[in-house]
């Protein structure tokens, strides 16, 4: 059996966490979120990708993650360029787990997420 690294196991125990706290009800302001079909991406892989995954902070006042579609909370970040960007999202950084807990997002994907959250398109 396949042993699994230390990073790989703390990005499924945070999803499964997160995943929880939705389920139950635990994020404040998460099912708001959820409703908002604004909120979500018009291609339907990636608006399940930020369902799945972005939405439980990127759509949640109360997590501290800059908010989908607020430009000024995204206009410093965007600012960095994409190589920071992605750095931040495979890496972790701050609040955000390593990949954005998005074990099956390709670099495009993150790319992509991080376009529509930035500018809400």
């Amino acid at each position: 059996m396949p042993r699994l690294n230390l990073q790989t196991v703390i990005v499924l125990l945070a999803g499964l966490v997160l995943g929880l706290m939705a389920w139950s009800g635990g994020l404040s302001g998460w099912a708001v979120a959820q409703d908002d079909e604004d909120l979500l991406p018009s291609d339907p892989y990636l608006a399940e990708l930020y369902a799945d995954t972005c939405m439980a902070c990127h759509g949640n006042p109360d997590s501290g993650a800059p908010m989908t579609g607020d430009t000024a909370a995204w206009e410093d970040r965007l600012a960095q360029g994409e190589d920071v960007l992605l750095e931040h999202v495979i890496d972790g950084f701050n609040g955000m787990p390593p990949l954005g807990s998005c074990v099956d997002c390709t670099e495009e994907d993150f790319l992509d997420l991080i376009d529509f959250m930035a500018n809400g398109e």
